[in-house]
């Protein structure tokens, strides 16, 4: 009973390193935390890594204060080191001021979220077959939900603009170019010649250039001295020594080009104006305590609202401004970017009073950009959310499994693309979701009620299943998808597959016959196969050509346009000598009866291409 109630010695000391050892552990893990690398040192890993150039950015904390730091070069030729205040390009950073220039007029009541685009610009040929119950409207061109092109091939890869060609030179492009692919208001759909628009819009109703009045009448009022909408280069007449220079892989130097749609990607800013715009944002619209935007917009910056999914519940969505991000366990509103060599992001945390900006002066396709953005969301410390706790499903979902293909698409003229190559599987197992990508992962969706599902790498609801005149359509607030008919979709497959078997045969055959020497003019597949090895043609010419050309007409594109247009006439032409010469001696082979499969194959795909606007491939209208 006394051993009982009085420990022993031995006792005593199991008990004290029972609690000793774990506190002596957290205490370690905190020294080796607080011993651990640098922010900088582990961005100039990073940087290493990833085969990027440099860095810059910047941190808001809950007190006000701001921390900003670079990495890495200025200038990878040169050498020359990246500091703190180096301007750089953001990209499509730069739509999340723009969008605070346009509710500045709103708030002034110079305009309204409600105003119809064609009031303010009759002149835009917009196509909308919903005009007469759902115009677009500018609170539709700031949210990405009016239902126009991203962008066309002529209008990001260009170099014939100038820092001030008229900004509706980029909506020359036929009537076909704005037109309304869905009902406005209803799906989130990136737009970059939405905020063209939006440039248009700013410039009538203020009557200058849009650059020069968000200069004088945005960024100089929230203390942004080093940053502007203007065009800046690295190079020629209107070179800034402390702009970066812009990279792509293994440190290929490229300086900045005027652009056609430069409301939507034009801005020059470093990390310390990134921050004050970042606090402004985050704040209640007040500038030296005169209200500078209306409190109402400013909650509606990064708040989905109107569309489909954000009616069926989905909080993840675009707002006037911002876009609502949930990763790493971290729900904030952010802004990704990218220009010629550029690439940016911008993340605000109003229920923290935190906030993060990053830029690099390279724009490589395989860097993992995604872990400096951990890096910075770390040193923040902000709390972590737990994830939303699985719910019950509706007994429906079942009836959701099927093909899905984008809509709309992200791009109109690759719509063909992204049908064929784009579509995803959505399967129910009787307890998850699943979405099974052609290109990509599969990626397991847990449901927390309804129709709301929740990936596994979010915290939020991040899909939810609706119906749509009675169509199926899958949204994570960002993208749309619509269930295609399996017939649809067969249809489509087989015809690229039969047509690239075609194609396949008259370039294996055809050259195996004229190994043999028995290919002759008048044999079935000689023309046919020098259309196919004309394709060769243009290969050089765009090899010494900028990639910033690739939407002018040049010797390059027209050699395309006319190759590619040469290739059904020729395939059609080897089906007219098949037959003019049926019946023939020549025709009792059995060779004969399979270039007629194979050009007929071939030609029914390359009639495809040509109804989907993709053959002659013209890329100054792509």
């Amino acid at each position: 009973m006394k051993r009982d109630r009085y420990p022993t010695l031995a006792a005593r000391a199991r008990s004290w390193l029972q609690r000793a050892v774990p506190a002596l552990l957290l205490c370690c893990a905190t020294v080796a935390h607080a011993a651990g690398p640098t922010l900088e040192a582990e961005f100039a890993a990073g940087l290493k890594d990833e085969g990027l150039a440099g860095a810059v950015w910047s941190e808001v904390l809950p007190d006000g204060t701001v921390k900003v730091g670079a990495s890495g070069l200025r200038d990878a030729a040169k050498q020359i080191p990246m500091q703190a205040d180096t301007r750089m390009q953001v990209g499509s950073v730069g739509k999340v001021a723009l969008a605070l220039g346009v509710l500045r007029l709103v708030s002034e009541d110079k305009l309204t979220l409600d105003t119809p685009l064609q009031q303010v610009l009759p002149e835009v040929a917009l196509r909308n077959p919903w005009l007469a119950s759902d115009p677009v409207r500018i609170r539709h061109l700031l949210a990405h939900t009016s239902g126009i092109d991203n962008v066309r091939f002529w209008q990001a890869f260009s170099l014939n603009p100038a820092p001030d060609t008229p900004l509706a030179e980029a909506f020359d492009g036929g009537g076909n170019l704005l037109r309304v692919r869905a009902r406005p208001g209803s799906r989130y759909a990136y737009s970059n010649m939405g905020y063209g628009l939006l440039g248009m819009v700013i410039e009538k109703v203020t009557g200058q250039p849009y650059e020069r009045y968000l200069d004088a009448q945005l960024l100089q009022p929230l203390g942004m001295a080093d940053s502007t909408f203007a065009f800046v280069s690295q190079a020629g007449s209107l070179a800034d020594p402390r702009l970066a220079m812009g990279h792509f892989e293994h440190g290929v130097a490229q300086p900045a080009v005027p652009q056609y749609l430069r409301p939507a990607a034009q801005f020059t800013t470093t990390a310390a104006d990134m921050a004050r715009l970042a606090r402004f944002l985050m704040g209640d619209g007040k500038l030296q305590g005169a209200q500078f935007i209306d409190l109402a917009l400013m909650g509606a910056l990064s708040e989905p609202a109107g569309t489909d999914a954000a009616q069926a519940g989905l909080a993840t969505g675009h707002g006037l401004a911002l876009a609502v991000r949930d990763r790493h366990n971290v729900v904030g509103a952010c802004h990704p970017g990218t220009a010629v060599g550029f690439r940016a992001m911008l993340c605000i945390y109003p229920e923290q009073d935190s906030a993060f900006f990053v830029a690099f002066n390279t724009d490589a396709e395989r860097a993992d950009y995604e872990r400096f953005n951990r890096l910075l969301l770390r040193d923040l410390e902000l709390p972590l959310r737990a994830p939303a706790p699985r719910g019950t499903p509706a007994p429906t979902v079942e009836n959701w499994q099927g093909v899905y293909v984008p809509s709309p698409s992200p791009m109109a003229s690759m719509a063909w693309v992204d049908a064929v190559f784009g579509f995803t599987r959505l399967k129910w197992d009787g307890e998850s979701l699943f979405l099974i990508p052609f290109q990509g992962e599969p990626k397991e969706l847990e449901p927390v009620g309804g129709l709301l599902f929740r990936a596994s790498d979010r915290s939020t609801p991040s899909h939810v299943l609706m119906q749509e005149d009675g169509k199926h359509i899958l949204s994570d607030g960002l993208r749309s998808y619509e269930r295609a008919s399996m017939l649809r979709m067969l249809v489509l497959w087989g015809s690229l597959a039969l047509g690239a078997a075609g194609l396949l045969y008259v370039l294996v055959v055809g050259v195996w016959r004229a190994a043999l020497r028995s290919l002759e003019r008048g044999d079935h597949l000689f023309a046919p196969l020098l259309a196919m090895l004309a394709l060769l043609l243009p290969l050089p010419f765009f090899y010494f050509q900028s990639y910033l050309r690739l939407g002018d007409v040049t010797i390059a594109s027209v050699l395309l346009v006319l190759v590619t247009g040469a290739l059904p006439l020729a395939t059609a032409f080897g089906l007219a000598r098949c037959w003019r010469s049926r019946g023939t001696p020549a025709e009792a082979g059995s060779w004969a009866k399979w270039d007629w499969v194979a050009l007929l194959a071939a030609l029914q795909l390359l009639l495809v291409l040509a109804w989907w606007g993709l053959l002659p491939l013209r890329m100054w209208q792509l």
